[in-house]
């Protein structure tokens, strides 16, 4: 980000400075928004950065994105950037869990072989844990970036699978 962008911050940007190639290991970062409260009971809005990531498996047997999580009780909040080109390998989602698109495209395909595209806004609930493996010995989906822009994911797991009231 340059110091005009600091200076004149677009509430609209994205504002990812993400990975562009898959070979190119630099680490993200996403930029956001922050209000928060001063000693006084003020709000303020300041620009703000997530950039603790790594980059390792969102599960154990899986292709390496890169990850940033915030915990709580009953649920993990992951922030995930796939690279261009990026394709996973098959698996189950490791938990129940949302997953919302910020930027870019992604496609998970399924064991049927329907392939959905999605890109922001176009919400996917991940619930196919315990699948049968193929006779390829493929289970659950395989998920990977479409186009020539990173995929920036939410992804919000959880514990116990939530119900709807």
């Amino acid at each position: 980000m340059n110091s005009e962008q600091l200076d004149n911050p677009s509430p609209q940007s994205t504002g990812s400075q993400a990975l562009h190639s898959h070979e190119n290991p630099t680490q993200p970062t996403i930029d956001y928004w922050h209000v928060w409260t001063d000693e006084d009971g003020v709000s303020h809005q300041s620009r703000s950065q997530i950039q603790d990531f790594i980059q390792k498996g969102i599960a154990p047997d899986t292709s390496p994105q890169w990850l940033s999580k915030l915990k709580q009780s009953g649920a993990t909040i992951t922030f995930t950037v796939l690279p261009v080109g990026w394709v996973g390998s098959w698996h189950e989602n490791p938990k129940p869990q949302w997953i919302i698109p910020l930027s870019g495209r992604w496609f998970v395909e399924t064991m049927d072989g329907q392939r959905v595209e999605m890109g922001p806004g176009e919400i996917s609930f991940g619930q196919d844990q315990g699948t049968k493996a193929d006779a390829q010995g493929q289970k659950g989906h395989l998920s990977g970036t479409v186009g020539d822009a990173p995929a920036v994911l939410i992804l919000v797991q959880f514990e116990e699978i939530p119900s709807m009231e």
